[in-house]
């Protein structure tokens, strides 16, 4: 008797673009959700992107690719390469999900922005404050997603702690655009963290370092955007402080959870989302 094989049809597609993206997560969010959600006709990976390439990429995508979520160095670049963008995503003036809008499989791209969504719940899941004094810690794509989430919690004002105050200007626009108004002071200064009642650092792993001296407090609350390795050393101050610690895997897992909504149209199984991040890093603090 021949021995039948079942072959599975994968008929929507998805994707992490960046480069590098080797060591992304997301492959490893977005595969839970669909196993959870019985999703067994979706697939979901990593394609090394530049921003450069980006454009070539969409246009020659395949018509079963249902959208991709964005890393760096593209959170700036999809906006440019859209054919059209949310209203958030062009107030925040970066991007980290492309969706294919049209229904026949042709190039119409929508640019969006779940980051912000994802600093805003990920503070509010460990209940600490998006309001009164706040620090940010760089000024990129992340930096402009932090100004989202706390201009949706009624923030009004912040402190933006940069290396070359020139290289803010598209930080400032945000806020402008926001009604947030930001003060920027020199990185590498820890009494600039004087008074903050929550820190966003948005900075690459290690960047924080030079801060790790600073006197934490119960009370004070820092996220922490890296989650590779986890804790950093200014992760594992704060904490020693007493202070509330969020991991940057927390944001990663939220805003993947609206990304899997974006593009299945379902509800995110955000507990199973997370146990998988678990299981695939251990201590990452989701």
């Amino acid at each position: 008797m021949r021995e039948q094989r079942l072959v599975r049809l994968v008929v929507h597609r998805a994707a992490v673009l960046g480069k590098p993206v080797a060591h992304s997560l997301s492959p490893v969010l977005h595969r839970a959700a669909y196993d959870a959600l019985g999703l067994h006709d979706w697939e979901y990976r990593a394609i090394e992107c530049d921003g450069p390439e980006l454009a070539a990429l969409l246009a020659e995508s395949d018509p079963s690719v249902v959208g991709y979520s964005c890393t760096m160095p593209l959170k700036r670049v999809a906006l440019a390469a859209a054919d059209a963008v949310s209203a958030e995503a062009a107030a925040i003036g970066a991007a980290n999900t492309l969706l294919r809008v049209d229904d026949e499989g042709g190039g119409q791209w929508f640019a969006d922005n779940t980051d912000w969504i994802g600093i805003r719940n990920a503070l509010r899941e460990r209940q600490a404050p998006l309001t009164g004094p706040v620090v940010l810690l760089g000024a990129g794509g992340t930096a402009q997603a932090a100004i989202a989430a706390l201009a949706d919690a009624g923030t009004d004002s912040a402190t933006a702690l940069v290396r070359e105050q020139a290289r803010a200007s598209e930080l400032v626009a945000t806020a402008e655009r926001f009604g947030v108004d930001v003060r920027l002071g020199p990185l590498g200064d820890p009494d600039q963290l004087a008074g903050a009642g929550l820190v966003i650092s948005t900075l690459p792993a290690h960047a924080a370092d030079p801060l790790v001296g600073y006197p934490w407090r119960p009370g004070q609350a820092l996220l922490d955007v890296v989650y590779e390795p986890w804790p950093t050393a200014f992760a594992a101050s704060a904490a020693a402080g007493h202070a509330t610690v969020v991991s940057g895997a927390a944001m990663l897992l939220h805003q993947a959870g609206r990304q899997v909504e974006l593009m299945t149209g379902r509800a995110a199984p955000i507990e199973a989302m997370r146990a998988a991040m678990s299981a695939a890093a251990p201590g990452c603090g989701v």
